[in-house]
């Protein structure tokens, strides 16, 4: 992995198009989408700033479980060898895992993050976050085997990778991959700070619309 940027698909154009909490809200127009969740304070946020190169699309926030409804950005992007503008959306799903919000807001949130992952057709795969200075919580464990047992495809991105030296950060990819309890599947580093996996991730996505 490098922090140049080498990836087969340019981003163009980002921008906020809605929030939900109900099917009625989603963005209407059939794209393509790529879904961001993970624990609160993973992250989420500034990798989509990062992997867009705009700032502040999505919300940093530091107070955990601010982000409480499903965001959808559209994003135009050209890719190597094709003509025509690509157009797909990226949603960002509220934190998980955040202990000081109500018990009612937790299975509100919960239901509503349920309904979208298993009723909409749109979704590609989903990228799930978590923090590579730690090993994995238990409801990142559990996010993970409900969405396989789903059907759903889901790609693992350890966040924060300039924390660790890299042979830190493999030793810790190859046990979160054991914990996990796939440890066959790949794991993406990413650094929002030093564009480590950037790269990576926009090709994986341009895959998907390419294909």
């Amino acid at each position: 992995m490098n922090n140049r940027d080498t990836s087969m698909m340019r981003v163009t154009r980002a921008e906020y198009i809605a929030s939900a909490v109900k099917p009625s809200q989603y963005p209407s127009g059939g794209l393509r989408e790529f879904v961001f969740m993970g624990r609160s304070n993973v992250g989420k946020s500034s990798l989509i700033n990062n992997l867009v190169q705009v700032r502040n699309l999505a919300r940093v926030s530091g107070q955990p479980g601010k982000t409480q409804t499903i965001n959808f950005f559209k994003i135009g992007a050209k890719a190597d060898g094709q003509e025509d503008r690509l157009e797909f959306v990226l949603a960002d799903l509220p934190g998980y895992g955040y202990a000081k919000t109500s018990k009612a807001n937790r299975e509100r949130w919960a239901a509503f993050i349920r309904e979208y992952l298993l009723k909409r057709r749109e979704i590609q795969f989903v990228s799930q976050l978590v923090d590579i200075r730690h090993d994995p919580m238990k409801s990142d464990i559990e996010v993970f085997q409900w969405l396989v047992n789903n059907g759903i495809p889901v790609l693992v991105i350890a966040t924060k990778s300039d924390k660790l030296s890299k042979s830190a950060a493999n030793k810790q990819i190859e046990r979160d991959k054991m914990l996990f309890g796939a440890p066959d599947m790949d794991i993406l580093p990413y650094s929002s700070t030093k564009n480590e996996g950037r790269s990576e991730l926009l090709d994986v996505i341009a895959q998907s619309l390419i294909i």
